[in-house]
């Protein structure tokens, strides 16, 4: 065994190999491992962060979504109250217009009633005034029978053109 394996060159291979690892543990292992620990920690704080601020986002986005549906509702509130407003100021302009309307045909109509009783008083003192005139006539004429009617004939004649 003597030629095929030298058992020095083995043994110090072993024993540099073992101090290799002691040293490379001892001063270059566990830095790397706490290293990629370390790097580990931060990939992770920033994978938790990105979800928290994912999360935060969603929030936002939800509040906004929930405050746009408010002022859309407001407005919408706000309009319909307007149209009802304005509806109302609608009837109110349409029944003041139709009282004042009503108010002046009653203003025309009481004039028209006033004008008709004028008429009519102004006729009576005419058919009055007439009347003295042909029984005037009469009296004065002492007129006979075919005479009379023909006075009276021409009375209702003149009666008939003051209409």
């Amino acid at each position: 065994m003597n030629g095929l394996i030298d058992i020095h060159l083995v043994l110090t291979q072993i024993l540099g190999f073992v101090l290799f690892v002691a040293i490379l543990s001892r001063f270059a292992w566990k830095p790397i491992l706490a290293g990629l620990e370390q790097r580990r920690a931060m990939i992770q704080g920033q994978f938790d962060e990105a979800a928290r601020r994912q999360a935060e986002a969603a929030q936002l986005k939800d509040k906004y979504d929930s405050e746009m549906r408010t002022i859309e509702a407001t407005a919408r509130q706000k309009m319909q109250d307007a149209i009802v407003e304005g509806q109302r100021i609608a009837g109110e302009l349409k029944a003041q217009a139709q009282a004042e309307a009503q108010q002046r045909l009653q203003r025309a109509e009481d004039e028209v009633a006033r004008e008709r009783e004028k008429a009519r008083e102004v006729l009576k003192q005419q058919v009055v005034d007439l009347s003295i005139r042909t029984a005037e006539k009469i009296l004065r004429a002492k007129l006979d029978d075919p005479a009379q009617r023909k006075l009276a004939g021409e009375f209702i004649d003149e009666v008939g053109s003051l209409r």
